[in-house]
């Protein structure tokens, strides 16, 4: 008679060989899985060579300059405004002319301060001729010295009173204060004008100054007479050169910032106050600089990097030469100027280095040099007209 201690045995062993199969199956399954894997990574087509542009590393002549953006400004630059209120009776400008220092631009109704003027005038000619009357009684010792001595002073005020009254007339007279450019004007004859109220504004436009700011640890690279060049988005392709003129001396403390002043000539005055400008101040002397275009540079926090071609090696099984190939090198950049960057380390002139295409690379990668497109390689670039 068999007893539940003697089917617990056979029971276990049965459970212990399905779970010996099942681990089997699994095992080849797998194995089938990777073999198939395998075969098809081998059965896989190679990349071929990745195709990019390359330049060579020269040498170039190389102007050490400061760059900074700055405002435009008149030499002389003023708002005309009226001193007095006023009745406008005649207006000798038109929008955009040329005007002198001194030249009449408006005129205010004055008749009654001009008659004033007159009567003050005839008082004082008057009393000019009483003083000599006076003079002469004195020395005739036909009047006391007190007499004359009022003579001379009743003179010496309708004297005053008369320039007072000319220059209540001048206030009625809006004159440019300098030879300028006046701009545009709105107002007509008839028009009564507050005081205070701006009727036209004058700009001196040759020479011209232009304003930009430096940080304060580039303030041992300036000094006034240095070669200024300016650029602007209106004239494209164009620049304008100057002299650094003036440095502030005091630095601004909530920017820690220096204002620079440098003279531009605008002897067309094709150039108008409160125009933006691009600035390069040449600093120091010009040298020769090894130079790349940025575009060829790997910008890393680790550190910045080219590819540097290396010469074909041997021959594949059909006996054509191999592709060339890459290797990564870092290098150390300087001062950038235009589509350029100057390289202080890493390269000697004449190497080969990858300019485009670069995200597709790794060391040792074969490559195909197709040059017949190239990035950005200009020390002045200009904006392209779509």
């Amino acid at each position: 008679m068999t007893t539940r201690a003697d089917k617990k045995p056979s029971t276990l062993k049965r459970m212990i060989w399905v779970i010996l199969g099942t681990l089997a199956l699994i095992a080849v399954i797998v194995g089938i899985k990777v073999l198939l894997v395998m075969r098809m990574i081998h059965s896989m087509p190679q990349p071929g060579p990745v195709t990019v542009s390359t330049v060579k590393a020269a040498e170039q002549p190389w102007q050490p300059a400061l760059n900074a953006v700055g405002t435009l400004r008149a030499a002389n630059g003023a708002d005309l405004a009226a001193e007095v209120a006023g009745l406008v009776t005649d207006v000798n400008l038109k929008s955009g002319q040329e005007v002198k220092k001194g030249q009449l631009l408006v005129q205010l109704r004055d008749g009654d301060e001009v008659a004033q003027l007159q009567q003050l005038q005839a008082n004082a000619e008057l009393s000019k001729i009483t003083l000599e009357r006076a003079r002469k009684q004195l020395a005739a010792q036909a009047i006391s010295q007190a007499d004359f001595d009022t003579a001379q002073a009743d003179t010496k005020a309708r004297q005053a009173a008369v320039a007072q009254q000319q220059v209540v007339i001048a206030k009625k007279q809006l004159r440019a204060p300098f030879d300028g450019r006046a701009g545009i004007i709105t107002i007509s004859p008839g028009d009564y004008l507050a005081a205070g109220t701006t009727v036209v504004t004058v700009q001196q436009l040759d020479p011209l100054y232009v304003d930009f700011n430096v940080p304060q640890g580039e303030l041992g690279r300036l000094k006034v007479g240095q070669p200024v060049t300016l650029s602007l988005d209106a004239y494209a392709g164009r620049s304008f050169s100057g002299k650094l003129s003036a440095i502030n001396p005091k630095v601004d403390t909530s920017t820690r910032n220096v204002q620079v002043e440098a003279t531009v000539p605008n002897h067309d005055q094709t150039l108008t106050p409160g125009m933006f400008a691009k600035v390069s101040v040449d600093v120091g002397q010009q040298r020769t600089q090894l130079t790349l275009p940025q575009a060829a540079i790997v910008y890393n926090p680790y550190g910045d990097t080219v590819y540097v071609v290396q010469p074909s090696k041997g021959k594949d099984a059909k006996g054509k030469p191999n592709a060339p190939t890459v290797k990564q090198a870092f290098v150390t950049t300087g001062d950038s100027r235009g589509d350029q960057v100057a390289i202080l380390k890493g390269i000697s002139a004449g190497t080969e280095v990858v300019t485009s295409g670069q995200m597709k690379l790794k060391n040792d990668a074969p490559i195909t040099v197709d040059n017949r497109v190239q990035p950005a390689d200009s020390a002045s670039p200009t904006p392209q007209e779509q």
